[in-house]
């Protein structure tokens, strides 16, 4: 088969094998910056020749060649400037040997540098941009758009933490087993961060970016495939299907926001539901149950209702009420308030929420104004409500997001001056 200029299949496939080019090169050669410019100009090369020229029988075996020689290349140059001409000699003898064990095998190094993307020496905003670059194979113009950043910053990011990792001295390999069960946590947060900037974009026009959640749903089926038996990782696969397949509903023609009360359900996926409740099912009855499985339970038990008025809150409470114990994120208490005003009353949630007005992490977030917003209008608080949502769409950069609380708010206004003109 060979590719034409306009073959759509390019593209998929380059962004599949990069990250797995990008390993062999980084084993290889052990430098983990020089390995991925060599792989990007592959890439690139492959971007160009591939269309005109057709597909090569072995994509991968080609990229990694031409990367060999990038990196081959780089060498003799440094080399040269250092006066170590032998070094790079040595290395490109052994070039036709390294591309004839890659072009044979067929390990797939990825696993090995989601963990080196995520390393505890990175903060969490450098591994996502690293991770990104590097596995996601997104361009860093692509990953400064989706964060509301300059390029030129998101490439300084970029560089600090591919120099972080050179300087920490991490070696291309597994960690231990202790290390391992450590740094897979850091793993699946990176992917569940990068979910939720896709799935709720935190600033810009529009209410979700479908390339960030579609690319950590893509890398965390690679993290199941390669951890099979680890349950939280598929409790965090489940979470992403069942959570993204109302994505079609969230938004009208025009990109509004619609809440998930008044999503029309049929629009929902319900391949893509019954793929993510059949993760979870798996996982389930294999172990002890982490917060990433009770997230995707509560995510199943909300694309059962075939109505919003069939939810079932009160197994929703229950499952908040098990992952409060867990995890002391306040949006978990924050959910947890709103399942507990659905069950046991609004002014019961509202009393819920007052213990977080004095949690920094959530205290100024738009998200506790209006959940207030929401229960204060549940309560019959109507003043207030329309208080809360005008001071939740102040705290958001999200447009849409903002539009959907100040039609809110209006919304209740209009309604307490016709209260006041009839009285």
């Amino acid at each position: 088969m060979t590719a034409q200029p306009s073959d759509p299949l390019i593209e998929p496939l380059l962004r599949r094998l990069t990250p797995q080019v990008l390993g062999i090169v980084v084993r290889r050669f052990r430098d983990f910056a020089a390995a991925e410019d060599a792989v990007q100009e592959a890439s690139l090369a492959a971007a160009t020749q591939w269309p005109l020229d057709g597909l090569p029988q072995n994509p991968r075996a080609w990229l990694t060649q031409v990367a060999f020689r990038r990196m081959t290349d780089h060498i003799r140059s440094e080399s040269a400037r250092r006066h170590r001409e032998s070094q790079a000699a040595l290395e490109m003898d052994q070039l036709t040997a390294a591309v004839d064990a890659a072009r044979e095998s067929d390990q797939d190094d990825t696993l090995i540098l989601l963990f080196m993307c995520c390393h505890p020496a990175l903060t969490p905003a450098s591994a996502i941009a690293l991770t990104l670059r590097a596995v996601g194979g997104l361009t860093t113009a692509e990953i400064a758009h989706a964060f509301l950043v300059p390029e030129s910053t998101m490439a300084q990011r970029i560089s600090r933490a591919k120099q972080s990792i050179k300087d920490s001295g991490i070696r291309f390999q597994l960690p231990t087993t202790e290390e391992r069960a450590q740094r897979l946590r850091a793993v699946l947060h990176v992917l569940y961060l990068i979910f939720n900037e896709g799935y709720t974009t935190s600033a810009g026009p529009d209410l979700r970016r479908a390339d960030l959640s579609h690319e950590a749903v893509r890398l965390t089926r690679i993290v199941h495939q390669l951890q099979p038996d680890d349950t939280e990782v598929a409790g965090l696969l489940a979470l992403m299907l069942l959570t993204d397949a109302r994505r079609q509903a969230r938004t009208n023609d025009q990109g509004e926001l619609i809440p998930l009360s008044q999503q029309d359900r049929s629009l929902w996926d319900r391949q893509q539901i019954a793929q993510g409740a059949a993760v979870l099912s798996a996982a389930l009855p294999q172990g002890a149950v982490g917060p990433y499985q009770l997230q995707a339970a509560i995510a199943a038990v909300h694309d059962e209702a075939a109505r919003a008025e069939d939810t079932d809150w009160p197994q929703i409470l229950a499952l908040y009420d098990l992952l409060k114990r867990m995890s002391d994120n306040p949006m978990v208490r924050l959910n947890h308030a709103i399942a507990t005003a659905m069950v046991h009353g609004a002014t019961k949630g509202l009393e819920l929420l007052e213990a977080l007005e004095d949690d920094v992490r959530v205290a100024e977030h738009h998200r506790l104004d209006a959940t207030r917003a929401h229960l204060q209008e549940l309560a019959g608080n109507l003043e207030a409500a329309v208080r809360h949502y005008r001071a939740a769409a102040a705290k958001t950069a999200n447009l849409p997001e903002r539009n959907y609380l100040l039609a809110q708010a209006a919304r209740l206004s209009s309604k307490l001056r016709l209260s006041n003109v009839q009285e």
